[in-house]
């Protein structure tokens, strides 16, 4: 299963490619995509998250949202499976 791009990014507003649906802010894995409805974890990764998911042998990066698709579609593109908790008004 491969990481799905994200076609568009502007302020509010992502489009995934793939999706028919449309993003504030998005959640986006191999073979997939959803709303991140950050009320759920607020907007920052919890540092336990981001310590366990190291332990478990993945890298982890954290940037700033532009900088941060442009990474992500860097790897989806070549063909690396890829996640990413994007906020598009930061």
């Amino acid at each position: 299963m491969s990481s799905p791009e994200i076609a568009s990014l502007s302020w509010g507003h992502m489009k995934v490619k793939g999706c028919s649906s449309s993003y504030k802010d998005c959640k986006v894995w191999p073979g997939g995509s959803r709303a991140w409805d950050w009320r759920e974890t607020g907007t920052d990764v919890p540092s336990s998250t981001l310590d366990f998911v190291k332990q478990k042998g993945v890298d982890v990066k954290v940037f700033q949202t532009e900088k941060a698709v442009a990474e992500y579609n860097k790897l989806a593109s070549q063909g690396a499976k890829v996640g990413g908790v994007f906020h598009s008004t930061c």
